[in-house]
């Protein structure tokens, strides 16, 4: 592997790289008009990312409130503003909570602990590792995960502290351009690092840095996650800052693009959502993801809305951008249709017909009734609904996925109905995806003959344990920030409270076991940084909902034409 010099320049910025759904009719955002319009990344510094015009950006963050169901509306929390400020707390113009009391006990000791995972590089805070348990053998937890350090960045970012947010920014980007190969085959140009480590040299006394982009991951597959999140924590930090000029440097516009390339390539694939192996997500070992898992379209919706709002229309992004309105267009509509469940559509699968031909099909991918788990007919509530798992031909994955569906309300993959849906299952459905810690990383578990045919008999992944239907308390300020923006912060505090009674006198644990999450996880880590980073985020955000703006994007209502079903589509 070829490791070109990572050294910051003197003004500490990298030198440049060589290398309905069921309701009667769905709503889409017009992002083509974006194609017609100036839009120069270059503003005042005062400014945040997103305070533009609505008719310069597509889906920007609107400054008056959209247009929304009355129930939605209603339920915004202490009567949202959606107005621009100067600085960092750009979007949500919220003030605190009248209910704000004095913090937690635990928020010190989390910060002490968030500070104590920091890995520095060269004298200068470059990320944290993924844990500071010590009592067994560290395999890759002492690394700085990608994906991992998104929680503790806003954590920083909510802060005050930026600088740790953009030097990570920087050597991941430097990483992105190292030669990547595994098994003498390249991997594409734009791959993300999954994780870095700083490695000592103190005969040499120097510091250099390790990527592992998946040849070293227990499974051996490359992250799809990695790329997404650094575009969305970029973003943040953007929104963050009001400060442009990170996402404006040549190499970072370039990182973008490069990112964007692999997922916007043309192909075989009718779909406009993007094929992935098992393992390439927060879902890290094999759980019968593979195809296109709920968890990577949403992350890949968001980040190219974030990439619409980072990217320069110069000659080599205006393609980029067109591209990207293209697949906006499609994806939202290709998920809005048809990984959506509810009551009515659950009871129309039911009745597919199959071996249906032509374009007048309703049962478009085949789905055989048949194939329908018992579980969802008890689990499916009256008022509620959910993206599922995956859809792909003959093969509906009916299981519920916190992260997906957190990151479909924050990105407004999801409609503001379907966002007032998928809060209503969480409350109907309380004891099986909250519990007694938050919250399930899937459910159902998956057992028996089942689980060994899907998981290979993997020993970490037996039922209610790990990704099995785990309970991952880093997932707190995914739920936290969905149940602001949809007006439900009741629901953030109940989970909070519900973790702040063992979080702490547990140690931070990865993950807990079991049904209701009452054991902690058998091999999981303590003083896990991204449970202690999930916590603070959520805590920060429910006191001060302002903080929401940095990691949520508005629908623009003012650009989204009415667009007709066609006869063709299940509903």
């Amino acid at each position: 592997m070829s490791v070109p010099n990572a050294e910051p320049s003197q003004n500490g910025d990298i030198r440049s790289i060589d290398t309905s759904c069921a309701f009667s009719a769905i709503e889409e955002c017009d992002f083509s008009r974006l194609l017609n319009r100036s839009r120069p990344l270059n503003m005042e510094r005062q400014r945040s990312c997103d305070e533009r015009s609505l008719h310069e950006l597509s889906i920007a963050l609107s400054p008056q409130p959209p247009s929304r169901t009355a129930e939605y509306s209603s339920r915004m929390i202490d009567h949202m503003e959606y107005s621009f400020s100067p600085g960092r707390r750009s979007g949500f113009n919220t003030p605190r909570s009248h209910i704000a009391c004095e913090p937690h006990p635990m928020v010190a000791e989390a910060w002490e602990a968030l500070r104590r995972s920091l890995v520095h590089f060269r004298g200068q805070p470059v990320g944290t590792i993924a844990a500071l348990d010590n009592s067994e053998e560290e395999l890759n937890y002492d690394q700085v995960f990608v994906r991992d350090f998104v929680p503790s960045a806003l954590a920083f970012l909510m802060n005050g502290e930026p600088e740790i947010v953009k030097n990570f920014l920087l050597k991941t980007l430097r990483l992105q351009s190292w030669e990547k190969k595994i098994d003498r085959f390249q991997l594409g140009e734009g791959v993300m690092p999954a994780s870095f480590k700083v490695l000592h040299d103190p005969v040499r006394n120097s510091e250099t840095l390790m990527a592992d982009f998946g040849e070293s991951a227990i499974g051996r597959v490359a992250p799809v996650d990695s790329g997404f999140w650094w575009i969305i924590l970029l973003r943040a930090y953007t929104k963050s800052t009001g400060d442009a000029s990170l996402a404006e440097l040549p190499e970072c516009q370039k990182g973008m693009r490069l990112i964007l390339s692999l997922c916007l390539s043309e192909g075989f694939d009718t779909f406009p959502t993007l094929l992935c192996a098992d393992g390439c997500c927060m879902i890290d070992r094999r759980m019968g993801v593979y195809g296109y898992p709920i968890e990577i379209q949403a992350l890949f919706f968001m980040a190219l809305r974030c990439a619409l709002l980072l990217l320069k229309q110069d000659d080599e992004g205006k393609e980029v951008v067109e591209r990207i309105v293209k697949r906006l267009h499609a994806l939202s509509f290709h998920m809005r249709s048809y990984y959506w469940l509810d009551l009515k559509q659950l009871n129309d699968i039911y009745r597919y017909k199959t071996e249906e031909y032509s374009h007048t099909a309703v049962n478009k991918f085949n789905v055989i009734p048949d194939s329908l788990p018992e579980w969802i007919f008890d689990f499916m509530p009256t008022r509620g609904g959910y993206f599922i798992g995956n859809v792909s031909p003959a093969r509906m994955d009916f299981r519920w996925f916190c992260m997906g569906n957190c990151i479909a309300i924050l990105s407004s993959l999801a409609t503001p109905e379907q966002s007032i849906a998928i809060m209503d299952l969480i409350e109907s459905r309380w004891e099986e995806l909250v519990g007694e810690m938050p919250l399930k990383v899937c459910y159902p578990a998956i057992e028996s003959h089942e689980w060994r045919i899907v998981t290979g008999c993997d020993p970490k992944n037996t039922r209610w344990s790990y990704h099995n239907g785990g309970s991952w308390p880093v997932l707190l300020w995914l739920l936290t920030a969905a149940c602001i923006k949809t007006g439900r912060p009741q629901i953030a505090r109940r989970a909070i409270e519900l973790a702040e009674t063992r979080l702490l006198k547990d140690y931070w644990p990865e993950y807990y076991d079991g049904k209701l999450g009452r054991y902690i996880g058998k091999q999981a880590r303590k003083f896990q940084t991204w449970s202690i980073a999930g916590y603070l985020v959520a805590k920060m955000m429910l006191e001060d909902p302002s903080h929401l703006g940095m990691i949520s994007l508005e629908e623009d209502k003012q650009m989204k034409p009415l667009l007709r079903r066609s006869n063709s589509w299940a509903f």
